[in-house]
């Protein structure tokens, strides 16, 4: 898959990047080889129809890696957010980083940035030293319209190949 390049505000509420804003959650990229991996498909909602489509609600998008291990740090090699027509809108990392155990980080789309459309999604891959509890990937959209106010989660899934064994 092709690389986006990162952008320089992303990565949080807080206006700096992934690196900056969750500093201390982070940790030094291990050095020893990294023998487990895998992925998460998080699909996300930037905007949902409504209305019978003549309505549309924008939503933000917080979107939360969690650390599971207790003891084993967690590389996150690559997080991409794609439109509904599953194009890259945007790159979160520069390089590889690390979340210390139990830590957390979160990448943040305004409401206002609609670019992601109603099929929009986040991959997030990330690997380890070893063996470690699975990260727990999921995404909050918060949004309304008129005076309602709607708010509602959706879990990230491992990518897994199936079909032929």
């Amino acid at each position: 898959m092709a690389q986006i390049p990162a952008s320089a505000a992303q990565g949080g509420t807080r206006g700096g990047g992934i690196e900056q804003n969750f500093a201390t959650s982070l940790t030094a990229v291990p050095s020893e080889p990294l023998t487990v991996s895998g992925a998460f498909y998080v699909p996300v909602y930037s905007s949902v129809s409504m209305a019978h489509g003549k309505l549309r609600a924008d939503f933000s998008v917080t979107l939360s890696v969690h650390n599971a291990s207790e003891t084993r740090a967690l590389v996150l090699k690559r997080i991409v957010y794609f439109d509904t027509s599953g194009k890259a809108v945007e790159g979160y990392l520069k390089s590889p980083i690390a979340l210390k155990p139990f830590s957390t980080i979160e990448v943040f789309v305004p409401t206002t940035d609609v670019r992601g459309g109603t099929g929009a999604n986040f991959v997030v891959e990330w690997a380890a030293t070893g063996e470690l509890a699975e990260p727990v990937v999921e995404a909050l959209m918060i949004g309304g319209i008129g005076a309602g106010s709607y708010a509602f989660i959706s879990q990230g899934r491992p990518i897994r190949m199936v079909g032929k064994n």
